[in-house]
């Protein structure tokens, strides 16, 4: 039997166990998705505790801690780093079941050599241990990187941002990761949020261009977006809960972004309006930029009107929300597609239930020009786990070609979240070793473990067309 985070962890059979160490184990890394801040990674910073690069921003573990009944004061607060971390010690103790004893237990193995179990008992010693790894030379920003086998990834950014710490680290040849911007108009979409009407101003300020209509806010997004092109982003994304892509017109779109900007609510039919248009403004300025389209959907957020004001947006108040309508993505496509004008697209939901349905969808818009153009991405947030990382597997070999997969990314703000690969790469080779030793797929090495390899690293550098930095 398998000993908890021995060698063999999550692999349950001898080809299993093979693949991962022949194929899956030692391949670099592409986060093409992720949140850390690359004004962090250009100054190289340090962290004083492990509680500064665990729990600040990690609102995974803030929402566990307060199912444990933590204090705020312990979570988003102003407590002490070792009392916030003696609390989130006695949270994983009881979390045994949860992917984050998993991810906890792997980061402090691989970056720390630290093989105990965390708990109430030993988190004081962990402590210590854990800070003065922290003072080592190469447990900077960067150093943790380099650990971790990142060969590129590209961060999550505003269309008004500068750039100025990408530019500074592109030109930077000391550092061998390539750190590419992505393009996330995020606000853009969104005008229920407080921020969009402030937003449209430093669009202005950014573009150089006046934002009075919606034709001159699609000009300013493309004056940006060639701005990231030159700076060397490759991808573009976006979140949404489930707007109807099949309504809404560009004249209902444009009255609804005039109500926004005069400050008014919008009624639920004029915010989908206004999402379809720009939706499809966007993809296609994606299809122009020669950009990959990310799609997020089926995420409720901020939920916790009592909360919100203390702790602001990310901090553990979202939820999966309900999957959005094939009808809707497959709207969204095809008015693209009839125009020549759908990009490389990767779509990801909330909602687990929506893997076999939005995986069907895809296939109806592949073409032979690129291979595996519309992907099915990877497990997102809630459904980030072994079960929901099997499903969504499956429901990609049923429906289209797992051996097309784009793979694992973060999603996350922690420079320890590459654990996460590895956990990933575990899950994957399980699957497919346990197929191998069923006999439902040829026994044949070299097939599958170049298929194991593609899933890791390759398929993603090609698919998003990753030069990695010189």
């Amino acid at each position: 039997m398998s000993t908890y985070l021995g060698e063999d962890f999550l692999l349950h059979s001898p080809w299993a166990v093979r693949l991962y160490r022949q194929y899956a184990e030692r391949e670099p890394i592409f986060d093409f998705h992720c949140h850390l801040s690359p004004k962090e990674i250009w100054e190289d910073i340090r962290f004083e505790t492990i509680t500064q690069v665990w729990l600040s921003g990690d609102h995974y573990k803030w929402r566990l801690m307060r199912a444990c009944g933590v204090p705020e004061e312990f979570i988003t607060g102003d407590a002490a780093p070792l009392e916030k971390f003696k609390k989130w010690a006695a949270t994983v103790e009881k979390s045994l079941g949860n992917p984050l004893y998993d991810w906890t237990h792997l980061e402090l193995k691989n970056y720390f050599g630290v093989t105990q179990r965390l708990s109430s008992e030993t988190a004081e010693e962990i402590w210590e241990t854990c800070n003065k790894k922290l003072r080592e030379p190469d447990f900077s920003a960067r150093g943790l990187i380099l650990k971790s086998g990142v060969k590129a990834l590209c961060t999550t950014d505003d269309p008004a941002d500068s750039l100025s710490y990408h530019r500074s680290l592109r030109q930077d040849n000391s550092f061998p990761v390539a750190v590419l911007p992505a393009f996330r108009p995020e606000v853009a979409l969104h005008p229920e949020l407080d921020a969009f009407c402030p937003w449209i101003k430093k669009l202005e300020k950014a573009s150089g261009m006046p934002v009075g209509s919606l034709a001159q806010l699609e000009a300013a997004l493309e004056n940006r977006a060639e701005f990231f092109r030159e700076n060397g982003c490759l991808i573009a994304d976006q979140s949404l809960l489930s707007p109807d892509f099949a309504k809404g017109t560009r004249q209902e779109a444009e009255a609804a972004f005039q109500q926004a900007l005069s400050g008014k609510k919008l009624e639920p039919e004029e915010q989908n309006a206004y999402q379809t248009q720009l939706m499809l403004s966007l993809g296609k300025l994606y299809h122009k930029m020669g950009f990959a389209m990310q799609l997020h959907f089926g995420v409720l957020r901020n939920l916790n009107s009592r909360m919100f004001p203390q702790t602001g947006p990310d901090a553990g108040f979202d939820s999966t929300g309900d999957g959005i309508s094939a009808s809707s993505v497959a709207a969204l496509f095809d008015k693209l597609d009839s125009t020549g004008q759908l990009p490389p697209t990767v779509i990801y939901s909330l909602n687990a239930c929506d893997d076999d349905k939005l995986a069907s969808v895809l296939g109806c818009f592949q073409e032979g020009r690129f291979p595996q153009k519309m992907q099915l991405g990877a497990p997102w947030w809630f459904s980030d786990h072994k079960d929901g990382m099997r499903k969504q597997m499956k429901a990609l070999a049923n429906t289209g070609l797992l051996s097309g997969f784009l793979g694992m990314l973060t999603d996350s703000r922690s420079f320890l979240s590459y654990a996460r690969h590895e956990y990933f790469r575990r899950v994957l080779c399980d699957l497919l070793g346990g197929w191998l030793e069923q006999g439902d797929i040829p026994e044949d090495e070299a097939l599958v473990g170049s298929m194991v390899k593609s899933i890791c690293y390759q398929n993603a550098a090609s698919y998003f067309g990753l030069t990695p930095k010189a």
